[in-house]
C-alpha cells in the first residue's frame, strides 16, 4: 500500500527511513537532510504489514513541472519493485495535479532504474551532498 500524505503527517516515518538510507547509509550530513521543500512537498509512503518501507517526495512547481526527490528504500525491500511503485505513484499524483513534465536530482548508481521509467538524463554531473549526481527528466505526453 502506498500513501500520498503532507509532510505534518508523513514526516516521522520518511525521516526515518531517509535518515537510515541517506545520513547511515550515504552520508549526507543530518543537517541538510531536511530542507525547506519538505513542507511544500507531498510524501509518498509505501507500506508492508503497516510498516514504513519506503518514501519519496513531489513538489508540484505550477508551471506543468513537477520535482521528485528523496526516493529510498530500505535495504531489506530493495530489488523488490517498490522503489518503482513509489515512482510510479508520484508520477500519476503529479499528473492528476497537470504536470506533464518531471524532473529529479538522480545518484549516479541510479541512472538506470529512472531510464527503466522512462527518465532521460540530462545535463552535467555534479556533486550533491557529496554524492555525484545528475538530473533526469521525464515528459508525459496528453496521450500518456
Amino acid at each position: 500500500m502506498i500513501l500520498i500524505k503532507p509532510w505534518e503527517e508523513a514526516a516521522p516515518e520518511a525521516y526515518s527511513i531517509r535518515s537510515l538510507v541517506f545520513i547511515e547509509e550515504q552520508g549526507v550530513p543530518q543537517e541538510i537532510e531536511i530542507d525547506e521543500w519538505d513542507p511544500l512537498a507531498q510524501h509518498a509512503l509505501a507500506y508492508e504489514d503497516r510498516c514504513c518501507i519506503a518514501t519519496g517526495r513531489l513538489i508540484n512547481l505550477q508551471d506543468g513541472s513537477a520535482q521528485i526527490g528523496r526516493m529510498a528504500v530500505l535495504a531489506q525491500f530493495r530489488k523488490q519493485g517498490i522503489g518503482s511503485k513509489v515512482l510510479t505513484t508520484l508520477i500519476e499524483y503529479g499528473k492528476s495535479l497537470g504536470a506533464f513534465k518531471f524532473i529529479l536530482h538522480s545518484q549516479l548508481t541510479a541512472i538506470p532504474f529512472y531510464e527503466k521509467q522512462g527518465f532521460i538524463a540530462n545535463g552535467p554531473i555534479y556533486d550533491e551532498a557529496g554524492i555525484a549526481h545528475r538530473n533526469m527528466i521525464l515528459l508525459i505526453s496528453a496521450t500518456d
